[in-house]
């Protein structure tokens, strides 16, 4: 029954944003205390479990997301983007473009959580849309599959480390792997599936430049922007700085030595929040101050910025609520009574038990740490399983079908200002694929290893 309610829940979402056309957040909203009610959360608790779901995915994403947007604003605004976006068209030519935003994806991916690597990388990806003519949603198909699966597959992103560490798996051999399955799993759901979704949803993909958060207004002569190095700098600096925490953190643990005070002040540096802040005042200089642009105008870009993205917030918010009410609903609990027992290879026993938590609960990150403690069992039944396999797996079911409760879902509908229906048939579909992908390939893994 819990599985079912939460199936009604998703259901009455669709219907109030596409036959009603009710606020997505306030949609959100709706669903989760009617969710909640089915699930027998008391009443007097349901309130406060809303609260702490919007509020604790907020406090996640909220500072990162504002400041990133900042930095993706400062940057377009001064020609910046442009000044990327025209070096990567001239480079790779219009042709293949898409392999420029796959690879640069790929490799920002890496060391930002894929709401950040995302606020960096759009504006730019705005701007090549309009330079080339080329559809905005292909582009952000492009760009996201390549960051979905470097932070769902690849450490030292959260949820796939912390899988690691709980499983005993080796984050060095994980990441060796990881990096294996990852590149078919890009190609095919980053690169192929959206030429393939062009014809399956046309109507996402007539639009060049919707009406998103980074629409870009402004045309620059190549000579008026900044040089192509201090802008791919100013963009990356967040990449960099995290990139030097994530070095200092294997250092450490290899020497086993964590109370340096230089290691203090990198691994401070290093952290996301602390980052963005540093990159956003050196985007105020790069792409302002040293380009003699006042600071009332840089101003006024950053709240901008802000603006834009304030309802955006909201709805990544309301699909917290969402999935706050179904984690204390006992979905997850449930989901384990229905595996006690099974006799499934490790590996896809894994793969099923983190998608079907990923569907239900809708964080990737969640579904793959909660995944962790269900597997623990059967894994002691099978001491000679490979444990980076079975980590990987997990990263991969973590990826399956991003829908309504999925925060990564709203984000890339907002941004590509395509429909509900739209993005079902794309996002939805490509995390999909990206999913079963990996783990085809890390079953073929699993054969060699």
């Amino acid at each position: 029954m819990p599985l079912l309610y939460v199936s009604v829940g998703v259901l009455i979402l669709i219907f109030l944003i596409m036959k009603l056309k009710l606020n997505t957040f306030f949609s959100l909203i709706i669903v989760s205390f009617i969710v909640a009610l089915l699930l027998g959360i008391p009443l007097e608790d349901i309130g406060l479990i809303v609260e702490n779901g919007l509020g604790s995915t907020l406090g996640h994403i909220a500072l990162i997301f504002g400041l990133g947007a900042m930095l993706g604003k400062l940057i377009a605004d001064a020609g910046g983007a442009n000044r990327i976006a025209m070096t990567l068209i001239n480079k790779f030519g219009k042709e293949k473009i898409h392999w420029a935003v796959v690879i640069a994806s790929f490799i920002v991916g890496i060391a930002l959580f894929y709401e950040v690597a995302f606020v960096l990388i759009v504006p730019i990806i705005f701007t090549i849309a309009k330079e080339v003519k080329i559809s905005i949603v292909k582009l952000i198909l492009h760009m996201s599959a390549a960051l979905l699966i470097t932070h769902s597959f690849l450490p030292p992103h959260p949820g796939i480390t912390t899988v690691a560490n709980g499983l005993g798996a080796d984050v060095g051999t994980v990441l060796l792997y990881g990096l294996i399955i990852s590149i078919p799993c890009v190609i095919i759901a980053g690169v192929i599936y959206p030429n393939i979704a062009k014809r399956i949803v046309p109507s996402a993909f007539e639009k060049v430049t919707p009406d998103g958060v980074f629409k870009e207004e402004k045309t620059f002569k190549i000579e008026e922007t900044p040089g192509f190095g201090i802008s791919v700098f100013t963009a990356m600096l967040p990449v960099i700085l995290l990139a030097i925490a994530a070095v200092i953190k294997i250092i450490e643990e290899a020497l086993n030595y964590h109370d340096g005070f230089i290691f203090m002040v990198l691994r401070f540096i290093g952290e996301p929040s602390t980052a963005m802040i540093i990159s956003l005042l050196v985007a105020i200089y790069t792409m302002g101050i040293k380009r003699n642009i006042a600071m009332v105008d840089l101003m006024k870009s950053c709240t901008k910025s802000i603006n834009s993205i304030g309802m955006m917030l909201l709805i990544i918010g309301g699909g917290g609520a969402f999935k706050q009410v179904i984690i204390e609903g006992g979905v997850g609990e449930y989901i384990a009574e229905i595996f006690e027992g099974s006799a499934l290879s490790p590996v896809l026993f894994a793969w099923i038990l983190a998608a079907i938590l990923r569907i239900a609960l809708g964080s990737g990150t969640v579904a793959a740490i909660s995944t962790v403690g269900l597997v623990t069992p059967m894994l002691a039944m099978n001491p000679d399983v490979n444990l980076a396999l079975v980590t990987l797996a997990i990263g991969c079911g973590s990826t399956i079908c991003s829908h309504v409760n999925d925060a990564a879902f709203w984000i890339v509908k907002e941004y590509s200002g395509m429909t509900l229906k739209e993005t079902f048939g794309t996002y939805t579909v490509l995390s999909t694929i990206s999913s079963v992908i990996g783990l085809v390939c890390t079953l073929i893994l699993d054969l060699f290893v």
